[in-house]
């Protein structure tokens, strides 16, 4: 599996700490949205495999990580390079919107 989960405590090693930018998926099981963009995410992350790392926080199990940055609405997708959040795109987009995000923020 290309996208790992991450939870409160592997969040700063996994997303924080990474070398090369992050695709982070804030998601919960109970929300159609979520499961709608979820083969979005899944694609992305084999397109970009060797550009990005692509990882899921379930905001049910992981509320302090959701909490810290904001989480108000599900799906929140965020992109974060050298550990700094660098954008945010909220709901279920389309992959052209979240490619084009992604691509303002990598070197390709």
């Amino acid at each position: 599996m290309i996208v790992s989960e991450v939870a409160d405590a592997s969040f700063s090693k996994e997303v924080i700490n990474s070398k090369i930018p992050v695709l982070v998926d804030f998601w919960a099981p109970w929300c159609g949205p979520c499961r709608m963009v979820a083969s979005v995410v899944d694609s992305i992350a084999e397109d970009y495999k060797d550009k990005i790392k692509v990882v899921k926080v379930n905001t049910d199990q992981n509320p302090s990580t959701a909490s810290e940055y904001g989480i108000r609405s599900i799906p929140t997708l965020m992109i974060f390079v050298n550990g700094k959040k660098v954008d945010v795109v909220v709901g279920a987009v389309p992959k052209t919107t979240l490619s084009n995000t992604l691509e303002k923020h990598i070197i390709i």
